[in-house]
């Protein structure tokens, strides 16, 4: 069944910080929404890129050789392979746009690894 996704909607549906909830499907392609606050861990993904996409907030993109700040509005594309960390001073709402196959933690197994996400 068609049917549209209002953004604001589905983030009030949730408060915990990373953990991705997922909200729609293009093809093999997950859309996802996320709470960032604090700071996550150093990660990377072998086989897959991923699309951030700030709505509300502000983001550091932390990389081994420097950072790269997201603001509402903005993305950033972190290609395959590419070791990151996101940081999140203030709460701050991200849609995430990834294959499937994205494990959240990537190469890194700890407490915050989800191998099943929510659908909103």
């Amino acid at each position: 069944m068609l049917q549209k996704i209002n953004i604001a909607q589905k983030l009030s549906l949730f408060s915990e910080s990373w953990s991705p909830k997922i909200v729609g499907e293009v093809n093999d392609t997950l859309i996802k929404l996320v709470k960032f606050t604090g700071e996550f861990v150093w990660h990377h993904h072998e086989r897959e890129d991923e699309m951030f996409f700030v709505i509300k907030g502000s983001m550091r993109m932390m990389l081994r050789d420097g950072e790269v700040r997201v603001n509402p509005g903005e993305f950033i594309i972190i290609p395959r392979g590419l070791e990151h960390k996101p940081v999140a001073e203030e709460e701050t709402h991200v849609m995430l746009i990834e294959p499937k196959t994205v494990l959240n933690t990537g190469n890194v197994t700890d407490a915050r690894t989800l191998h099943e996400l929510d659908r909103i």
